[in-house]
């Protein structure tokens, strides 16, 4: 039997049953994310649509790889989700010697009792971030894996789980390659969505420096959620209806990179999924009972681009992963 993770959050009670499953009101639901988005908007200034689809990430289950330029804010926007709603936050600094028991966490001998006593690692978290997460060893980034896929880790021939509420947003710097090891296509595929937050408009960077004259706006910060909230929000994502036409969508522009020339290795059955989780998470962020097409066309860049493999040809021809999938969005017919 799995070991519970100490500290795991108790089950949200919810207002009403359906089917005997417990699910939140979408109003109240939709309510906890506009809080979610004010409050980190009002930290981080100029990226909406991040925050936004970060979210969406967030509260379909999924997580997120913010790949950009360093002091755009990625380890703010982190911080700053957690401190919203209350919720535990550990960064990884991850380095060429970072080992994966530092991550996991280790079995020690405790002399007195005769005993192994495991003393659980950075992992055991709510939101966990994992700062150049390409500067580790394949090794030590594999370990995240199964925490990812599985909301669990297996420590010395133990299964450990998780905190029914683990988020990770992994952080790497798309210039420096030097001392950096690429993350595996296994390891791509575990994150739900690649963000890119991108330099900030002249005005909203002056809106920056004049908030952080005399302090940082995340020390102003306070929570708006619970972690029930958000355990909440979740469940009622999962509700939100995906009809048999956007279904088939989804697969037919998750398929549609497997056959593109110039494309080496398209998206998986995954990506499809993640897809489908993310759309029916901005669906009830606008307000929604069910999926229609804008959400799968905002979301789908984010989603399937950072999964596919280019040969070099296509490279240097200056195609690149996300024209791919703005052109398979202009080509697969969108449900009436």
């Amino acid at each position: 039997m799995p070991t519970p993770a100490s500290g795991v959050d108790n089950p949200v009670s919810t207002s009403r049953t359906d089917g005997g499953r417990d699910v939140a009101p979408a109003a109240v639901a939709r309510g906890v994310y506009l809080g979610l988005e004010r409050t980190i908007c009002s930290v981080i200034r100029g990226q909406a649509a991040a925050v936004r689809r970060l979210l969406a990430a967030f509260a379909s289950g999924g997580h997120v790889l913010l790949n950009d330029y360093p002091g755009t804010g990625k380890t703010t926007l982190a911080k700053s989700l957690a401190r919203a709603m209350s919720a535990r936050f550990t960064r990884i600094q991850f380095t060429p010697d970072l080992l994966p028991s530092d991550i996991l966490g280790v079995a020690i001998f405790d002399q007195p009792t005769g005993e192994f006593r495991f003393h659980e690692g950075p992992v055991f978290t709510n939101i966990l971030l994992a700062d150049e997460i390409n500067r580790a060893s394949p090794r030590t980034q594999s370990a995240l894996l199964e925490a990812m896929a599985e909301g669990q880790v297996s420590v010395e021939g133990e299964r450990r789980v998780l905190h029914e509420l683990f988020f990770v947003v992994a952080t790497q710097n798309p210039i420096e390659f030097r001392g950096t090891y690429p993350l595996p296509e296994a390891q791509m595929d575990r994150f739900a969505l690649q963000l890119d937050l991108g330099y900030l408009a002249p005005e909203d960077e002056a809106a920056v420096l004049e908030a952080q004259m005399h302090d940082h706006p995340l020390d102003r910060v306070e929570a708006c959620a619970t972690l029930a909230d958000v355990l909440e929000l979740r469940r009622a994502v999962q509700g939100v209806r995906v009809s048999d036409e956007m279904r088939r969508y989804i697969v037919a522009l998750v398929a549609a990179t497997r056959k593109t020339a110039g494309v080496r290795l398209g998206a998986s059955p995954r990506a499809s999924l993640s897809l489908m989780k993310a759309s029916q998470a901005l669906a009830l962020f606008d307000g929604l009972d069910c999926v229609t097409p804008d959400q799968v066309q905002e979301i789908a860049v984010p989603t399937l681009g950072h999964r596919l493999v280019l040969d070099p040809q296509a490279q240097y021809s200056g195609q690149s992963q996300r024209s791919v999938v703005e052109d398979i969005l202009r080509q697969v017919p969108v449900p009436a």
